[in-house]
């Protein structure tokens, strides 16, 4: 179904090249913003969590979390078909990018959504473009920041006050409809076929949308080995 995914990564640096994802969100919207579903886990990055002080995720917060290619299959299903969203969204898809490469699949070219940008234009009294700074000026409440549910949760609340404010859809909607997405088969490292097992923080909702319902983990489509 065409929609949006806005996702949230913590890292472990800066750099999608040296550094790893230790923590990732996806919120999907629909095509009208009514809420779908979340998903969200701590990411073993197979090496130190780095800066604890901003994510304030301990290196024993990530033991028993799966790797990043036991969650490729599920993110691959959540991400198809949809636009991209994030707060400054380049760095989120940079990101991704380079945990599927490494994993050897290649994301192909999707739309990308950026609340940072639509913020400089619709809230220019936010006085700062940091997520923080433009859900205050929305009006959106306290969110648990530098979380990935916390901070993907604000970001769709800030798409949806954003868009609210313009006519018509966005067009990135159809293309990102017909963009072939790759599959990708359960990593070898898993056992049986159930899901694969997450690790989430606890942690208070933050604003959420309107109409939404519990929250809760989406059922992936993935295929087997």
């Amino acid at each position: 179904m065409p929609g949006y995914a806005v996702v949230d990564v913590e890292a472990t640096g800066r750099s999608p090249w040296r550094h790893r994802v230790v923590e990732i969100a996806v919120v999907l919207l629909d095509a009208g913003l009514r809420p779908e579903g979340e998903f969200s886990s701590l990411v073993d990055p197979l090496g130190p969590v780095g800066p604890t002080h901003v994510h304030r995720i301990a290196q024993e917060d990530v033991v028993g979390a799966p790797r990043f290619r036991e969650l490729a299959p599920e993110l691959l299903d959540l991400l198809a078909g949809r636009v991209l969203v994030g707060h400054h969204v380049t760095c989120d898809h940079a990101f991704l990018d380079r945990e599927f490469a490494r994993i050897g699949v290649v994301l192909p070219a999707v739309p990308l959504l950026c609340t940072m940008r639509l913020a400089r234009e619709l809230l220019p009294e936010a006085g700062g473009w940091g997520l923080a700074a433009c859900v205050r000026a929305a009006g959106l409440g306290w969110y648990p920041a530098h979380t990935a549910l916390g901070d993907a949760r604000a970001a769709a609340g800030l798409l949806r006050h954003c868009l609210d404010a313009q006519a018509g859809p966005p067009a990135e909607l159809p293309v990102a409809a017909a963009v072939p997405w790759p599959r990708l088969g359960r990593a070898r490292s898993l056992d049986g076929e159930g899901q694969v097992p997450v690790l989430s923080r606890a942690l208070p909702a933050g604003p959420w949308l309107p109409g939404a319902g519990p929250a809760g983990r989406l059922a992936s489509t993935a295929g087997g080995e």
